[in-house]
């Protein structure tokens, strides 16, 4: 479900800001551009808002600022304390992408850097659920690393590897990395339209519409 990897963020996340931030030189590329990114998901949510992995809050910040209602859901129990000290008006519960509160309600699913956790199975499953859950127009609003084919993401493997990232590496192979046709199959299959746009060489930005039951 995701949560296979909740423990690594017990760690991640006394240094979790810094990495973000650029600090991290392994991590520098993934991130660039990391305050737009994070401002291009909140200029497209729809209040109420449900975010998944809130981490320490740099999205919700974003979302608040908007005046948006947010509801922040985070399986990572340290980075719920971190982010209820940052932010302590915000409603902030356990759960994840596919298991959380029924009675949540919800316009805008949002996520950033986080959707890779879950199995293509696991993301499809997802996006069924979310189209339970949201009215015709809703959406479902995600920024996250994807690569145009497997061949793409095995050279930007080869790539890293060459610089001696290693801590890099081991994550694109251990996380469950999708393409984009892959991701736009199952999307389209749950009943969204999408549109993906590249916001850095490793993010995309995935912006995708429930249809109304005509299919619009």
């Amino acid at each position: 479900m995701g949560r296979e990897f909740v423990e690594i963020f017990d760690e991640w996340v006394h240094t979790y800001d810094d990495s973000v931030y650029g600090k991290d030189k392994e991590y520098e590329d993934v991130f660039v551009k990391y305050d737009e990114i994070l401002q291009a998901v909140a200029d497209l949510a729809i209040s109420p808002v449900v975010e998944f992995g809130v981490g320490t809050g740099n999205l919700t910040e974003k979302l608040l600022a908007r005046g948006l209602q947010v509801t922040g859901i985070e399986p990572n129990e340290a980075m719920r304390q971190v982010t209820a000290e940052k932010l302590p008006d915000l409603t902030l519960v356990d759960g994840d992408f596919l298991q959380f509160d029924d009675k949540i309600e919800a316009k805008t699913f949002v996520s950033t850097y986080a959707f890779h956790h879950l199995t293509d199975e696991e993301k499809a499953q997802a996006f069924r659920l979310y189209a339970e859950k949201l009215p015709a127009g809703g959406k479902v609003v995600f920024a996250d690393t994807v690569f145009e084919s497997l061949q793409a993401k095995q050279q930007k493997v080869d790539f890293e590897a060459s610089r001696g990232y290693v801590n890099l590496v081991e994550d694109l192979n251990r996380e469950y990395y999708t393409t984009l046709p892959a991701m736009k199959e199952l999307i389209e299959a749950a009943g969204f339209s999408v549109e993906f746009t590249q916001l850095n060489g490793y993010v995309w930005l995935i912006n995708a519409t429930k249809k109304s039951e005509s299919g619009r």
